[in-house]
């Protein structure tokens, strides 16, 4: 009981690394142009929003930008946390949570 409560322990703390290492990562997504540009970290926390004067009159535009923008920046993170969890070793840590929980992969 105490060994697996160990376990826990220690792939709990593995995992907060990989958040913590990916928190420092970063991608620019950008829509309508370039004249919108969203700033988001490895954890899918958007940080910054910057949008071009041009486009608040259109409120349509503005709205196609924005989603644009975020789904070029989740699709460039989502990419970074891929590589970056294969040098972190995030499939290890699955394995390991899967082989804790006896669940075979």
């Amino acid at each position: 009981m105490f060994n697996k409560l160990k376990q826990f322990k220690d792939i709990r703390e593995r995992a907060k690394g990989i958040q913590s290492a990916l928190a420092k990562e970063r991608a620019e997504g950008s829509g309508g142009w370039g004249k919108v540009k969203v700033i988001m970290d490895g954890n899918q926390k958007v940080l910054d929003v910057m949008i071009d004067e041009s486009l608040m009159k259109d409120k349509p535009a503005l709205a196609n930008a924005v989603k644009d923008a975020v789904n070029d920046a989740v699709g460039k993170i989502q990419r970074i946390m891929q590589s970056k969890m294969k040098d972190l070793g995030g499939d290890e840590l699955a394995q390991d949570m899967q082989h804790l929980l006896g669940k075979k992969s």
